[in-house]
């Protein structure tokens, strides 16, 4: 009896899986334990192996398509069984008639009515495979082609790396698993495509590829730019012919009629006299004229500019050298890093009510059980790694800081994932110490360490980067005296540490030297109030007091 094969769920996560490759076809013999395909989930991508023996008889997802959990993807049974009533039974019988795959005899077109829609052409027939976006992270929505590491028409291996891609967490290898010739590159360096985009196209050289793009995409016909209108140079033209000044009064009165008193007086006035209307004969101006004559709001206005155009007298003038400097600066397009670093910490500052706790810690005893450890240690161990395992510690006594908002519920983990903030040079990376409460200090060490490195050299793989439960940012190496950190979501909390500070401290009654450090606890006041948020801080103020309390 024939049965459905269906989408399983390969994360906790999964919701949906991406039919990356089939690894056989219809008509194939498979047997229990096979690899039938392979499938990209939200983490990673993965080999599906089957748990029936039998024929394949039907496959009801196209390679590149996404799928959800539970949903039937292929048929199993005998060769030449009827899979319909499988199909039927799971509610599929409308997918199988769209996708019945039928014998050659059959496969013949009916003419269609004049119209200009292309003929349906059987995409499993052309010799050449579709390369997508993958999914490379949890939350990765769009990927760039940082890098294409072959051009079309090289001859590529299905081991190669195709491209490096820049997701939202780091700069990851694009493997096509198709062996042949790279027939098309569809997104250029710099540029981005969503996941599920076509990227690539790998396959026998001279294949017509045009079908597979014009019926592999998602998004429909791929644009190619269209006839832009080009806007008519002649913009304003109206404004171009301004209209003219009117020509100013002249400066030059001598022709003006006036008797010589009156150009006497109106010289020592300043009044010009061809703004002066004479009262006698044949227009003449006289005295009366130019004693009777109120200056035009043009003339107080002139007059007024030319007074403060007029050089101030200074008893000694300073003499300043001339600087002429050149405004410059630089735009480049946010990359994915940024863009995911800045959509979590705004989601978690406005959405996670924020309060801060500050704690003095005497690191006096840190430092010098640090270097009785380190002579006797296989690793160095680092300050870090002494507030990594206090905070591991102190997190197993006060479960509410290791607690989670989740809507409706608040989860209390019983297990202790520390992220520790590590910065590169495109933003910042947290991976994930796992169980670091059941952890030795050259442990913790060793694993922070080459943690660092991988985050240094893009390595980190999205499963080493999920799953925190507490978060920890230092930049003691700073020297930073204090700063509070933004909470990484889901976590409840988020502790700050700062470097160790030389101050005079009181013991016994006397000032003496010391050496203090101080740390904040950032803390969502959905799941944890003040009160809890200090006695955290005070078990961890003694377990770095008192080393020695580590090892119990």
């Amino acid at each position: 009896m024939a049965e459905v094969v269906k989408m399983p769920k390969m994360s906790d996560t999964m919701t949906e899986g991406v039919l990356a490759k089939w690894h056989k076809k219809v008509g194939d013999q498979v047997k229990s334990g096979d690899v039938l395909a392979e499938v990209e989930t939200d983490k990673a991508t993965m080999d599906f192996e089957s748990f029936q023996d039998g024929t394949l008889l039907y496959i009801g997802v196209e390679e590149g398509a996404a799928v959800p959990v539970d949903a039937v993807i292929a048929v199993l049974g005998k060769e030449g069984e009827d899979y319909k009533a499988a199909l039927e039974a799971e509610g599929g019988s409308a997918a199988a008639d769209k996708k019945e795959e039928k014998p050659a005899e059959d496969k013949k077109e009916e003419s269609k009515p004049a119209g200009e829609s292309k003929p349906k052409v059987d995409l499993s027939s052309i010799p050449a495979a579709v390369i997508r976006m993958p999914l490379l992270s949890d939350t990765m929505t769009e990927g760039v082609i940082n890098k294409w590491n072959f051009k079309v028409g090289d001859k590529v291996k299905s081991d190669d790396s195709l491209a490096d891609v820049e997701t939202d967490k780091a700069t990851m290898e694009v493997v096509g698993y198709e062996e042949g010739t790279l027939l098309y590159i569809g997104v250029k360096e710099g540029e981005a495509a969503k996941v599920n985009d076509i990227i690539a196209i790998v396959g026998k050289e001279g294949t017509d590829i045009q079908p597979l793009l014009d019926g592999g995409a998602d998004t429909g016909s791929s644009s190619t730019g269209g006839s832009s209108e080009e806007k008519s140079a002649e913009t304003a033209t109206a404004s171009a012919t301004a209209t003219k000044e009117q020509a100013a009064t002249s400066d030059d009165d001598s022709r003006v009629k006036a008797s010589p008193l009156a150009r006497k007086i109106a010289k020592d006035k300043g009044i010009n006299l061809n703004e002066v209307k004479g009262s006698a004969d044949g227009g003449r101006i006289v005295k009366k004229d130019i004693e009777g004559f109120t200056p035009s709001t043009k003339e107080v206005q002139e007059a007024a500019t030319k007074e403060a155009a007029a050089p101030v007298k200074t008893e000694k003038a300073i003499s300043l050298p001339t600087y002429t400097g050149e405004e410059r600066f630089t735009e480049k397009p946010v990359t994915q890093m940024r863009k995911a670093i800045g959509r979590r910490l705004s989601e978690s500052l406005f959405t996670a009510p924020h309060f801060f706790v500050t704690m003095s810690i005497d690191m006096d005893a840190a430092m010098a059980a640090r270097v009785k450890m380190n002579d006797i240690a296989p690793v160095k161990i680092s300050f870090n790694d002494l507030v990594l395992k206090a905070c591991a510690v102190a997190l197993k006594q006060h479960p509410v800081i290791n607690s989670a908002w989740l809507g409706d519920k608040i989860r209390f983990n019983e297990h202790v994932h520390i992220g520790v903030a590590v910065a590169v040079d495109e933003g910042l990376l947290v991976p994930v110490i796992k169980f670091a409460d059941g952890k030795s200090l050259s442990h913790l060490s060793v694993e922070v360490k080459e943690f660092a490195k991988k985050a240094k050299d893009k390595k980190l793989q999205p499963n080493e980067m999920e799953g925190s439960t507490f978060t920890i940012s230092n930049l003691g190496m700073f020297g930073v005296d204090e700063f509070t950190a933004i909470i990484n979501t889901p976590n409840s909390c988020i502790l700050a540490v700062s470097g160790i500070q030389a101050v005079p401290v009181v013991k016994n009654g006397a000032v003496v030297p010391g050496n203090v450090m101080k740390v904040t606890l950032s803390s969502d006041h959905r799941t944890v109030d003040g009160a809890s948020a200090a006695a955290f801080l005070q078990t961890l103020k003694a377990l770095l007091e008192e080393p020695v309390r580590l090892l119990i």
